[in-house]
């Protein structure tokens, strides 16, 4: 009794000073916190009163909070109170006052790019190409994006005027239009394709963004069709719960879907369907590819790790993060990444270590020997730091150089108009194809226009050209280097031909767009899509479709070398915001 004495009290004290320890580092981060702020304010204070010119306050301090949180990771962010309005359409609502039109600058003039269907733009007869002269006597010229967008929006039912040049049009002209509420969808487009297959396309996950996943579900289901394909190909992503909503759509009642863990235990929760599914038994494929982000993610690697989907496309990005936005004074917010999600097998698909940057600042992927293997409810092999791999790999082709060009001089664009002038309709979008003649007209077009590219090849030549001449080489194989260049000029005369499949594709898409507006895009896209194909081919195929499901297929054969996989490409910097 008396030993227990001993050590019951050497327990208490050891315990007493573990407690100190605890308040004197607690004291120490208020000092640590305390002395900073005082240290910023003071920095702030003496260059407000001493610069030697005037400076924007405002601006001075956004640029330090910038700073300071550049150093976290890129979905940490500041929003003033000037930025608010652009902040809620981009990652909360999507709905405005305006016009129904997207317009962008060129050569300091301003044209219309796009008009939706069914709102004020449209129904007004304003067509992409169309320039805009004035907005309600305000005169363009000179003006950027952000000006004119703010222009053309206002409140509802708010009357405006565009004075409107058209190149078919002798003299400018003027629209008097009504703002209307523009909501745009976050499912931009449903219907059936080959094969008697639902397709859902959804390009963001904001509010009402799962109601709109259930319409078109709903929808398709009146068809009888023999399977879903849900397209989340360059959905960068947004509010978690919405994901977990759709996901809730194919998946039975109770079943865990997405788990978040940070350093707050508050904010560490775990999301589960809870109702019964829509849609639970339908052969089901997503299609994923570098852009698809975050809620994507979710969605993609829950169904993949529950073997209720077929995941097709490329590799998605790899954003594991969760963000939470909180109010600041004077109607500023800030988001803050405070948790990682993991999807049902335990991993979590986050690629990029921004906790651990190189001492130049740079950020480092998760390393191959961190990947951990995970196990689906089938046990099928699953990868941890390196985004959702699909089920089904298909390589991402790019545009010849000749085609970029093309569309990047806006000159695609441009025929796309001036078609359009030409041809009062087109023939239903499913059935129109680009004649030769067409073709061979755009050609002719193109003859006194400058799109001047520089190919792969000429890349490699010139490169030569460079480290011969640093080596005092060039003289000696300038003969050949001539007449490579040469054959190289002669080739790419060839190009528009060489590659007019491809071209012709991008102008059958544009061309659609100006007599079907956003749903021709789609559907003049369809019979080019290699991975719309692969899915219908996939879920008609239910030999290959349980084969993959049990393990067996093409994801057990590529496995690991995923890993290997680099190049991608940054997606937007949406977030997956717990609200």
């Amino acid at each position: 009794m008396v030993i227990f004495r001993k050590y019951k009290k050497i327990g208490l004290f050891a315990g007493v000073i573990m407690l100190a320890a605890g308040v004197a580092a607690f004291d120490d981060d208020l000092f640590q916190i305390s002395k900073n702020l005082d240290v910023f304010a003071s920095v702030y204070k003496e260059v407000n009163i001493n610069y030697v010119d005037d400076i924007n306050s405002a601006k001075l301090v956004k640029t330090g909070v910038d700073a300071m949180l550049e150093g976290l990771d890129p979905y940490t962010e500041f929003v003033p109170e000037s930025e608010i309005e652009d902040y809620k359409l981009h990652y909360v609502s999507t709905q405005y006052g305006g016009i129904g039109a997207s317009i962008f600058a060129r050569n300091g003039k301003v044209y219309v790019s796009d008009v939706f269907e069914g709102f004020p733009a449209q129904k007004g007869d304003v067509r992409p190409g169309d320039q805009v002269l004035k907005i309600n006597d305000i005169d363009l010229n000179g003006k950027n994006n952000d000006q004119v967008s703010l222009l053309l929006k206002g409140s509802k039912g708010a009357a405006i005027r565009l004075f409107i040049k058209r190149d078919n049009v002798a003299q400018p002209f003027e629209k008097s239009l009504v703002r209307d509420e523009i909501k745009q969808p976050n499912v931009s487009y449903s219907g059936m394709v080959a094969g008697n297959m639902g397709y859902i396309k959804l390009d963001k996950f904001l509010e009402n963004s799962a109601s709109e996943v259930t319409n078109a579900l709903v929808s398709l289901k009146k068809n009888n069709p023999s399977g879903i394909i849900l397209d989340l190909r360059s959905n960068g992503g947004g509010i978690l719960q919405e994901a977990v909503k759709i996901v809730n759509l194919f998946v039975q009642k109770d079943v865990e879907i997405v788990s978040q863990k940070g350093k707050i235990k508050d904010k560490n929760f775990t999301y589960s369907t809870v109702s019964a599914p829509l849609e639970p038994n339908l052969p089901l494929v997503v299609l994923v590819n570098s852009h698809s982000a975050s809620a994507s993610e979710i969605v993609a690697g829950s169904l993949q790790d529950l073997d209720r989907a077929i995941i097709i496309g490329q590799r998605s990005y790899g954003k594991g993060l969760v963000q939470q936005t909180f109010n600041l004074p004077y109607n500023s917010l800030v988001k803050i990444t405070i948790a990682k999600y993991y999807v049902p097998s335990g991993r979590c698909i986050q690629e990029l270590d921004y906790t651990h940057r190189k001492d130049d600042g740079s950020v480092v992927k998760v390393a191959d020997s961190l990947i951990h293997e995970f196990k689906t409810k089938n046990g099928r092999s699953v990868y941890d730091g390196s985004g959702i791999y699909p089920d089904i790999f298909i390589k991402q082709e790019r545009f010849a150089n000749v085609t970029q060009a093309l569309v990047g001089k806006l000159l695609i664009f441009d025929y796309a108009t001036l078609y359009r002038d030409k041809h009062a309709k087109i023939a239903d979008i499913k059935s129109f194809n680009l004649s030769d003649n067409d073709y061979n007209d755009f050609v002719k077009y193109l003859a006194d226009k400058n799109y001047n590219y520089t190919t792969s090849s000429e890349k490699l030549l010139n490169n030569l050209k460079t480290e011969a001449t640093k080596e005092k080489q060039f003289t000696e194989i300038q003969a050949e280097y001539d007449v490579l260049k040469t054959k190289l000029l002669t080739s790419k005369k060839n190009d528009l031909q060489q590659h007019k499949d491809e071209i012709k594709q991008v102008l059958e898409n544009e061309i659609a767009s100006r007599y079907y507006f956003e749903k021709g895009r789609y559907e003049a896209n369809f019979k080019y899509d290699k991975e719309l194909a692969q899915a219908v081919k996939t879920m008609q195929d239910k030999a290959q479709l349980a084969s993959i499901l049990k393990g067996e297929g093409n994801y057990k054969v590529i496995g690991k070398p995923m890993l290997a996989m680099a190049g991608k490409k940054a997606a937007d910097k949406d977030s997956d915001d717990d609200q």
